[in-house]
């Protein structure tokens, strides 16, 4: 049975256009749904160009409305990919164990409130830290403190502005992420990645 999927995106969708590509006809997880608190989103169009449902959260804290769009859809995993708020508490724990996260570092480093987009990488470069990378997680009330369910690894190379390392990184998450929904669709729920997936040496 295929896993149905719901993608949260505040953003462009870059991580979303990764996943669609990645999951062809017969993969184990297909995207039904893509969710944005924002209505001029880049995700929304990429989702509605493929004929997929895409929806605006007028409020992104109204667990109501969540739960009744992903119940709507029969969604059974919710992936958060460059989505920017806090998934409300009772959406968290109708689907405990079934939210995914993609971060742009290495958790439990640079995470938590705040944490986001280029203030990772800033933070990441000002500690002067030799590597980076992306982490998929499950997703629990606070941000960024979920078991870890797979990461892959990026050098921070001498001279490296936060625009650089976000581009390595984000070709990690490209891989990392796509490779964590499969692993979970053949499962039937989320699990530890068993082997590397795209670090970059």
């Amino acid at each position: 049975m295929t896993m149905r999927v719901a993608v949260a995106a505040s953003g462009r969708g870059s991580n979303l256009e990764a996943l669609l590509r990645a999951l062809g006809p017969d993969e184990p997880a297909r995207v039904e749904l893509v969710l944005s608190n924002r209505a001029d989103a880049g995700a929304l169009e990429r989702a509605r160009l493929r004929g997929i449902a895409a929806e605006v959260l007028p409020d992104a804290a109204d667990a109501v409305d969540w739960l009744a769009r992903l119940e709507r859809h029969r969604i059974d995993l919710v992936v958060l990919a460059g989505y920017l708020k806090l998934v409300p508490a009772p959406v968290i724990a109708r689907f405990r164990n079934r939210i995914v996260n993609v971060h742009p570092a290495l958790l439990p480093s640079f995470g938590g409130l705040g944490m986001y987009g280029h203030r990772v990488h800033e933070a990441v470069l000002r500690s002067g830290a030799r590597e980076s990378g992306a982490t998929v997680h499950l997703v629990e009330e606070v941000y960024d403190c979920g078991a870890i369910l797979a990461q892959a690894r990026v050098p921070v190379l001498p001279g490296d502005t936060p625009e650089q390392l976000a581009a390595r990184v984000l070709e990690v998450e490209h891989r990392l992420l796509p490779a964590v929904v499969r692993a979970a669709g053949g499962a039937g729920r989320p699990v530890p990645l068993t082997e590397p997936v795209g670090s970059i040496a």
